[in-house]
């Protein structure tokens, strides 16, 4: 299993792949620089190297996410040139540090149009500019959204539709959140076997290059994005043990963006999850 946790990068990006191994990690999650700034950065390429060389020998996955403002569905001429040049920076860092791609949420178009198709239009226009200046390996992870605000990004045929319609969809793969997907109705917790059997069907489960590791604080389909510790929440333990058995998954990060509390941080819970469902999956494979 796969399974890791977001990471600070206070201590450069060897000290966030340093720190996610030291807790027992098998990959991890990193801001590539201000999560609250799309400012481009200037960032230490020694570092970066090193992260990635730490992560070759330690056989360590990372992904990195995208700034918190970061908004594909707008319509705003500054803001779209400042997140275009923000996504490629990100794409650039992740990079250079090893990562598999850049995580970013599915648009959510907050402008004055009333056409609900124009944010779409305004999300492929954007991944568009940035995929055809983008040459590396890294790849762009698209995230479903949990339904706050509007309701865009919460279903498979969303996804898979935009996907299809880029330029280049061969560099853009999904990153799946569980409590998003639950808090969506995308997924009820007790259903993973026909989500998956409709995920593969719309060529979706095949892309998903990482998954967002979330308990929900707030119940099926009830739109907030509000992640819980894995077994706290709403989401059923089994629902869990179905996903980590899906074969598509067996390479794919499992990322715990889960809260920290007195007593409970990452490293405790990544033994938890472990421990817990790790045997199950091992002999559930070999059946």
């Amino acid at each position: 299993m796969l399974v890791g946790c977001h990471v600070s990068i206070r201590a450069g990006y060897l000290g966030a792949a340093k720190n996610a191994f030291g807790q027992g990690a098998r990959s991890f999650q990193y801001f590539p620089k201000n999560p609250r700034s799309l400012a481009v950065k200037a960032f230490d390429a020694q570092d970066a190297r090193a992260c990635k060389q730490f992560c070759q020998e330690h056989s360590l996955l990372s992904i990195a996410h995208t700034p918190y403002p970061t908004q594909l569905s707008v319509d705003d001429k500054t803001m779209y040139r400042v997140t275009v040049d923000s996504l490629l920076n990100d794409l650039e860092i992740a990079e250079a540090c090893g990562s598999i791609g850049i995580v970013v949420h599915f648009g959510q178009y907050k402008g004055t149009r009333s056409d609900p198709l124009y944010g779409y239009l305004q999300m492929i226009g954007m991944l568009n500019e940035v995929l055809s200046q983008w040459q590396g390996s890294a790849l762009l992870l698209l995230e479903n959204n949990a339904g706050q605000g509007n309701r865009m990004g919460t279903t498979l045929e969303e996804l898979t539709q935009v996907r299809d319609l880029l330029d280049q969809p061969q560099k853009v793969g999904f990153c799946l959140d569980t409590c998003h997907a639950f808090a969506s109705g995308l997924w009820q917790g007790e259903n993973w076997g026909e989500v998956a059997a409709h995920a593969r069907a719309l060529g979706y489960l095949q892309h998903v290059k990482a998954v967002h590791l979330n308990d929900s604080v707030y119940p099926h389909q009830s739109y907030r994005d509000r992640h819980a510790n894995i077994g706290t929440g709403f989401i059923p333990e089994q629902g869990f043990a179905d996903l980590f058995q899906t074969p598509e998954f067996q390479e794919v990060p499992f990322i715990l963006e889960t809260p920290h509390h007195p007593g409970k941080n990452h490293e405790q819970e990544l033994a938890e999850v472990k421990q817990r469902w790790q045997s199950s999956q091992t002999s559930s494979l070999r059946e």
